[in-house]
């Protein structure tokens, strides 16, 4: 799908976690479970059921395997089981793997949580579920997170939109990305990543990125969400607006995979490149959507093209 070996960089993936939103009612989870079955079904993923032996090995080995089969440069974890986990599991392919740091940024040591994750733990910036975040962004007790975000110059990464599947928040204080107009706008030099195009919000993303130039657009997962609104959107759409308005530097590629035995799902990629290329994108601007604007932030090189090999800088 690319020129010259050029190699994607995949900013949102995830290590197992735990996300608070399990339900235990019964008529809740006979429809999550028919949804996801039908999910399956007509994305192609495999069975839940993963393979015993594979199952055995280290996660991050398996991992790699998925970039080398699928030809992919780096991936990048948002979430571990805690900040020492991630760092522990992505230690071992320092030039393939990078990660965020994710805790409660309403604990009262968050910041220097965050100071130790990436100092100490060597992690590349910070990533929060807006929608379990229970005060505004812009309450003083947060300011210490932004302060530090901003004197590093780190992404954030932060999830606005529908959570979860069946069962999960369509309706809290922080699940609109206008939520962090105010941070946002306040701290220019911190990097703002709001995947899955918004996630619901398409209309209010595009208006928070025409007042802050610091907020990209991550472009992962199956952005089913679309089917839920009640004008037509296609992912096609969702790219040439983005393109039209904050232009091939601000958009970022990802696919939020996560379990095995779906590991990488390449499924998303294809979709998206195949999209990009119908729009006429240039070689350079998919290679800056496709990995360069991830590497930039991440501060982990560029890949630039030197007579077709590979050159970072």
């Amino acid at each position: 799908m690319f020129k010259n070996g050029f190699r994607v960089f995949d900013i949102h993936a995830h290590l197992p976690y735990s996300l608070p939103l399990a339900s235990r009612h019964e008529f809740i989870n006979r429809h999550k479970a028919l949804r996801s079955e039908r999910m399956r079904l007509t994305w192609d993923f495999p069975s839940q059921s993963d393979n015993e032996e594979e199952s055995k090995r280290p996660l991050i080995d398996r991992w790699i395997d998925e970039l080398d089969r699928y030809s992919i440069g780096g991936i990048n974890f948002l979430t571990a089981w805690n900040n020492d986990d991630l760092a522990a599991q992505i230690r071992k392919y320092p030039d393939r793997v990078t990660g965020f740091a994710h805790h409660n940024i309403e604990e009262p040591n968050a910041a220097e949580e965050l100071q130790r994750a990436v100092d100490i733990l060597g992690l590349k910036g910070y990533k929060i579920f807006g929608p379990l975040v229970e005060i505004p962004f812009h309450d003083p007790r947060l300011t210490p997170v932004w302060r530090f975000l901003a004197e590093r110059k780190l992404p954030v990464l932060i999830h606005f939109g529908l959570l979860g599947h069946t069962g999960g928040i369509v309706q809290h204080l922080n699940i609109n990305p206008l939520a962090i107009f105010n941070v946002a706008r306040e701290y220019p030099d911190i990097p703002f990543i709001i995947p899955h195009f918004g996630a619901g919000y398409f209309q209010e993303l595009l208006h928070l990125c025409w007042s802050c130039p610091n907020v990209y657009i991550d472009t992962s997962g199956s952005n089913q969400w679309i089917r839920w609104s009640p004008y037509e959107l296609t992912l096609e759409t969702l790219f040439r607006k983005t393109y039209e308005l904050i232009g091939p530097e601000r958009i970022i590629f990802g696919t939020d995979s996560s379990a095995f035995p779906r590991g990488f799902v390449y499924r998303y990629l294809q979709d998206q490149v195949r999209v990009c290329r119908d729009l006429r994108f240039s070689e350079t601007d998919i290679e800056l959507i496709f990995g360069n604007n991830a590497r930039k932030l991440l501060q982990v090189g560029t890949y630039s093209l030197i007579s077709g090999g590979e050159k970072r800088s």
